[in-house]
Formats: C-alpha cells, structure tokens, sequence
C-alpha cells in the first residue's frame, strides 16, 4: 500500500509541475522587434507567453505584466523570431568528407547530431528541416524524436529519413568497390520501386520527402548538373507523397533537373545551381520555393581539401559555386519565392547565420533575408500556424541581438538571447 501510495503521489505531482509549466506567464520587455510580417521594426515592446506560447504582443506602455509573471529586460536589444533553416544535415560531420565518412556508424552519427542540435539551437535557429540521414538507420528521426522528448536540447524538426534517388546517383554512396555490392537505402528505380520507397520514409518516422533529381558535388562519379530522376519517375514519388501528407524537396543542380521537378509538382528545389530562365519562370508561375546555399561555397573550397572532400568534387565547387551565387540574384530579381536553407553539416554546425551575408550581397535586403529564414521558411515547412513570427499563438521561440538586424543581417551571427517554447537556452 505505501508504494502505491507513493506512486499516486508522484504521478499527482508529476501532474501539478506540467500544469505549472503550463501556466507559467513570461514577459520579454524588448527595446526592438522585427515584425517580419510587416517588414519593419517596432520601439518598446512588450511580449507575454504563457507556457510555450505567446498571449499577447505588443507596445510596452500599453500591455499590463501579468501578476507573478517572470520578466526578461532585453530593452537595449533588438527581438526577432527564432531563424529556420531549411536545409540541414545535423547527423553530419563537416569534416569527416569523402572517404574519411566510411568509417562513421549510424550511431555515431545520430550522437553527434546531439552537438550538432545544440550548437545549432544556440545559434538562434529554433526549427530546421533535416534533408537526410546516411547509412542505414534513421538517424535524424531519432534525433528529433529525442528532442521531442526532452532528452536532448535541440531546434524543432522536420526530418526526411534517407534521401530518395536512382541507383549510381548523388542519393546512392559510390565510394565502396563492386565487391562490397552496397546499395544505399533510399536507392529506387521506376516510378513503382520509388512509390514504395515514399511508403517506406513515411513508415519509418519521415516528416518531408527528398529526392535526388540530378548529381551532385559531394557524390563520386556524377556531374552535378546532369539529370538522374526522370519527370515519370518524379511524378511518382511527388503525388505519392503528396497523397501521404509530406511536402517534398529536390536535390537539382542542372536545368533540366529542376525544369522536370518543377512540372512533376516539387515543393521546393534545393542548390538550384543552374537554374536558367525557363526553370525561374516556371518556379515564379507554380509558386515553387527556392532554397539556395550560397555560403558553403567558402567552406568546401578552403577547408574542404582537409576535410577529406574529393579532388573530383572541389572540381565541381568550382564549376558551380559562383553561377549558383549570380542566379541566386537572378532568380529572387524575377520574383521567385526563396526560403533559407544553408547545408549545415556540408559547413560546421552553429555558422548558419554566415548566409545572410551572401544574400544581402547577391540582392536581397536584410528584411527580405531575414522574412526568408521566418515567414517564408515557415510557409514552406508547412508551420506557418506554429513559427516564422512573433505572433499570438505560436510558439515562442525567440532571438535577440544587439543592434539592429534588419539594418545588417550579419548581426546575426551573434545572437545574445535564445527561447524555444518559452524556455530560455541562452541568455548573454
């Protein structure tokens, strides 16, 4: 009896601190606020937050502090939505490239992508969409099954599983010789055999959908520009995902790549390094996003070589960095929609704001670049309800730098202050 007694009181209180976490009200006094619906920035604010989520914004003079609320003075700082990217590998070393990742376990991976969440949380990206595990296991989706959780303290994520794509291609792993008769698991050929790998990503915990739809600069054997997937083969797997809910991305350096993704109904194309005036009209008319990592260019070619990264495949950086960067420019200058997404773990995790930088320099403002990393980026994950602002009812997670980023994105860089959910992961 005493034990059950003790596991009743335990579960009563168990119950008790959720209610209090619920409950508990959170007042950020903040000198500045990006409002990135708006695009622009406001003087003294005031946000509440009641649990996890925000109750109420706005001026400081006119918004009462709740009776026992805990509050947070950022008043000589700027406050701004948590960042998104779009793109990331967080099982993945940036230096363990080429060969020197064989030697690298499943478990191992997903370990490392404990750091590798931080690191990132602590950046200032409060969400990220994960594009693909390596190896066998399901790395990613444990990993943000782990943040979930609560065992690991890591940004929102939405996660892919394997990377879908033809046998031989940049999805495949073409480092082993035919001996070891190695076949990557997210390999399918025909539309039929890629239906079922769709089914299988979805059984195994996947959030989104990505496929190879052309080579790429990482992988051996391939040219980055030439086509893999056919349109038959895209259209496949896109309506089949689409059918299961999952939104899908495609890897697609080369213009018939992305010219095919885009007709086949893709959500987003990824790199979209050679994308020429046909692929630009065709994302701006189908409201196709555009999610181009215009910084890791600078990492491949100077560290890349220590890294273990392919003579081959700093050969194929170099074809294609700097046309990537010019059509970026020419891309967001036709008005396509563009989300933030960077390739983290190509790089080192935590830099992800050194993007910014490379948009603003290839044509965006550091508005627009800061709306492509919150609101479009939520539009995007299909979470525009949930992140991508400092609203009522989503999820307070927040940043803040000192200065002001919308005047110079590269601020961000430096973030002082980060909430996830109404808990504080950092505070300078």
């Amino acid at each position: 009896m005493k034990l059950k007694h003790l596991l009743m009181s335990a579960a009563i209180l168990g119950a008790v601190a959720q209610t209090n976490a619920a409950d508990q009200v959170t007042v950020i006094r903040a000198g500045k606020l990006v409002d990135v619906v708006a695009g622009t920035v406001l003087k003294d604010q005031s946000i509440v937050i009641t649990g996890e989520r925000i109750s109420a914004v706005g001026p400081s003079a006119s918004t009462a502090v709740p009776a026992g609320a805990k509050v947070i003075d950022l008043s000589t700082q700027t406050v701004l939505p948590g960042l998104i990217d779009m793109h990331t590998h967080l099982t993945a070393d940036a230096y363990l490239g080429g060969y020197n990742a064989l030697g690298v376990s499943d478990v191992r991976a997903a370990l490392y992508g404990v750091l590798a969440a931080r690191k990132t949380l602590e950046a200032g990206f409060t969400t990220v969409r994960d594009v693909g595990s390596s190896g066998t296991g399901f790395g990613d989706v444990a990993l943000r099954d782990a943040i979930n959780d609560g065992d690991f303290i890591g940004p929102r994520m939405r996660s892919a599983g394997h990377l879908i794509g033809m046998k031989g291609g940049h999805c495949d792993d073409n480092l082993l010789p035919p001996d070891a008769n190695y076949v990557a698991r997210g390999v399918a050929d025909g539309p039929w055999a890629a239906r079922a790998k769709v089914r299988e990503m979805a059984k195994y915990g996947a959030d989104v959908i990505k496929i190879c739809a052309s080579g790429g600069v990482l992988s051996k054997g391939d040219a980055a520009g030439a086509q893999e997937y056919t349109l038959e083969e895209m259209q496949a797997i896109i309506g089949e995902a689409h059918k299961l809910g999952r939104k899908v991305a495609a890897h697609a350096h080369g213009a018939s790549a992305i010219r095919d993704a885009i007709l086949a109904g893709v959500d987003s194309i990824e790199h979209a390094s050679l994308i020429d005036d046909e692929g630009i009209k065709l994302a701006k008319e189908r409201g196709t996003y555009l999610v181009m990592d215009i910084y890791d260019d600078d990492f491949i070619l100077q560290e890349g070589a220590k890294a273990g990264i392919l003579p081959e495949s700093l050969e194929k950086e170099r074809e294609v960095g700097q046309l990537q960067r010019d059509n970026f420019r020419k891309a967001f200058g036709k008005g396509v929609k563009m989300a933030y997404g960077t390739d983290a773990g190509v790089y080192p995790h935590g830099d992800n704001a050194k993007q910014f930088y490379y948009m603003v320099k290839y044509g965006m403002t550091s508005m627009q670049a800061i709306q492509s990393a919150t609101i479009h980026a939520a539009d995007l994950l299909g979470w525009k309800d949930r992140v991508g602002s400092i609203s009522i009812g989503k999820f307070a997670d927040i940043i803040a730098v000192q200065g002001n980023p919308a005047d110079d994105a590269t601020q961000l860089t430096n973030v002082s202050f980060v909430m996830k959910g109404g808990a504080v992961i950092r505070q300078q």
